[in-house]
């Protein structure tokens, strides 16, 4: 979708929405980012918050009154968001921030007794929608989920997502994992389980597709009992062979638009659902055929998570030449800053070396690409028409990864072009002790991300730094590069399935920073994988392997701020680097590596 730069187009759309609300006598009209399924990355259909607000960000809430507009986003898109809401006539909403009130606070409040608020019932969840619809009651206010008011001024609006599907079978038959996931449902006392996620229905389905840029899904429904499993996907998505090879595991195929209608045909008396991941609408459907719900986080959800052997060496595999496609961009990008070249080229050169891989299918997400002031924003995007030349001085933070048909990477790394100021240099050396500090972890099962986090945060509290997101995500297989529910972070949110055990076999990143607003950003990221170290009186101890293979920066280390056991880190991970990618290198290429991961 373009990217609107003239405001006067944001608050003209603003302005029709109102006239829409005024005619339906709708008081507040609330715009979710996402799709029916809630993803978090969806298709240029749904990008309805966007073409309203004119915010980029891949997280983030539009609230419309009749008299002002807010937008709620969380710290990784502040600086980014206030940019471009500028001039919109929108308030901008930081999430955490101190007097910002939740949400669900904000829309009551903003909304009089007895009014009415307007949302899409399908792109919001059904937790969010029971909150909701609970508070609004409180006050009388009705609460109106059938509607789409940008729908009627959306002119040229994208076409809905479709692509054909193809197979990532990697280990595991779609019937062992309809085996598992019933046994599961069986276990809750539940005859089914609707799943709506689209990443958790490829996955337990062995297909993947091309319906949302960087994520490969495709528009699904799904619906398993310990009789059937169906998948509701148009069938002309499919090749013969793989129709076939559904239907021999048991899968009947039904068409996408008649999901809605078969909640209505639900013989189970009890079911589970994941009030996260399923939208408002389908769930009160569920409610009002007198279905009785079990609210659980999806047992797919967590099955997915834990990757299998086969798909362990195969993610070892393809990070190695990640590794060296990332690594062959930082010896080019340290050659070429100061000689014409942009935060853009540098993408662009990145992205290409990326596609040189032999099953390289597409990027993770957008490269982020920013240089010096730039790289506070958390997701940047530098565009051909605004971006940054690099200098031969300070840093470029570049963030990327790739989608492959042996699974996802996404790996960050902060550049050191020139000369660089010793607060610099303090905040790069305590992101990287953080870093390493978690990735050598052990530690006993029944550990969560909470428990870990300090890990890598501790150094930077100690020095009165801090990060206003989490250190870690979990990652996909050939699937969304942000998977729940494993992760790091040091606060609970209340209401999220954040509390999620560590499991042997679940893959996290590890990806500290430190963001000063209008002077500099730092992320050094590592993918690492949980395994299991050993077991005595006290019970399983789990460690990290690392996946991510390139050089870490070292120019802009102060070994002051580092002890031994730091020092033999770093170079513990370059020998396992250089022993990893020197084989694929030969003459001056080569002495770089060697350079690059130099002992310290």
């Amino acid at each position: 979708m373009p990217r609107i730069t003239d405001n006067t187009i944001i608050r003209k759309r603003i302005d029709e929405v109102r006239n829409i609300m005024k005619k339906n006598s709708t008081d507040l009209y609330i715009v979710f980012t996402g799709d029916y399924h809630l993803s978090e990355y969806a298709g240029d259909y749904f990008g309805e918050r966007e073409f309203l607000s004119g915010f980029t960000g891949s997280a983030g809430t539009l609230v419309i009154g009749m008299d002002k507009a807010a937008l709620f986003t969380d710290g990784r898109y502040f600086v980014q968001a206030e940019l471009q809401l500028k001039g919109t006539g929108i308030e901008l909403m930081r999430i955490g921030a101190k007097d910002v009130p939740e949400l669900t606070e904000y829309c009551i409040q903003n909304t009089p007794a007895n009014g009415s608020i307007a949302v899409d019932g399908r792109t919001i969840s059904a937790s969010f929608g029971e909150k909701l619809e609970h508070k609004a009651t409180k006050k009388n206010i009705k609460l109106d989920v059938t509607v789409d008011y940008a729908k009627s001024i959306w002119n040229n609006r994208p076409d809905f997502p479709y692509s054909k599907a193809f197979v990532s079978d990697n280990g595991e038959t779609v019937r062992e994992k309809l085996i598992r996931l019933r046994e599961k449902i069986n276990e809750k006392e539940a005859g089914g389980h609707i799943i709506t996620s689209l990443d958790d229905i490829c996955w337990l389905f062995n297909i993947r597709g091309n319906d949302v840029v960087y994520n490969p899904v495709i528009m699904s429904y799904a619906y398993v009992t310990d009789k059937c499993a169906y998948l509701f996907a148009d069938k002309d998505r499919f090749s013969d062979e793989i129709i076939e090879k559904l239907q021999k595991d048991g899968v009947t195929l039904k068409p996408y638009e008649e999901f809605y209608d078969f909640l209505d045909t639900i013989e189970e008396k009890v079911i589970l659902v994941d009030m996260k991941r399923i939208n408002y609408c389908a769930y009160k459907k569920i409610c009002n055929c007198g279905v009785e719900t079990v609210k659980t986080l999806s047992p797919v959800t967590s099955m997915k998570a834990v990757k299998n052997p086969v798909e362990i060496k195969n993610l070892s595999d393809v990070h190695i030449e990640d590794g060296l496609a990332l690594t062959r961009f930082m010896f080019w990008v340290k050659e070429n800053a100061g000689k014409g070249i942009t935060e853009k080229d540098a993408a662009d050169y990145l992205d290409n070396e990326r596609a040189k891989i032999s099953d390289f299918i597409e990027l993770s997400f957008e490269t982020i690409s920013a240089y010096g002031a730039n790289a506070a924003m958390m997701h940047y995007s530098a565009t051909k028409d605004n971006c940054a030349m690099l200098k031969p001085e300070g840093m470029l933070l570049v963030d990327s990864g790739g989608q492959y048909m042996r699974g996802t990477t996404d790996v960050t790394r902060t550049i050191v072009l020139g000369p660089v100021s010793d607060e610099i240099k303090k905040a790069y050396t305590l992101t990287l002790k953080g870093m390493l500090a978690l990735a050598d972890a052990r530690f006993l099962y029944g550990c969560t991300g909470f428990n870990l986090d300090i890990l890598a945060r501790g150094s930077l509290w100690e020095a009165g730094l801090d990060y206003r997101c989490g250190t870690g995500h979990g990652v996909g297989y050939l699937l969304n590069v942000h998977e729940s529910p494993n992760g790091f972070r040091w606060k609970h949110i209340l209401g999220q399935n954040d509390l999620c055990v560590m499991e042997p076999g679940m893959v996290t990143s590890d990806e500290p920073g430190v963001y000063v607003d209008g002077k500099y950003g730092i992320r050094i990221e590592n993918e690492i994988v949980c395994v299991r170290d050993y077991e005595n009186e006290y019970g399983t101890f789990l460690k990290f392997k690392m996946l991510t293979c390139a050089p870490i920066d070292l120019e802009a280390v102060d070994v002051s701020y580092l002890n031994e056991k730091d020092i033999e880190r770093i170079n513990n991970y370059h020998s396992w680097v250089y022993e990893q990618l020197s084989p694929y290198m030969c003459g001056e290429e080569l002495e770089k590596l060697k350079r690059a991961t130099v002992r310290i």
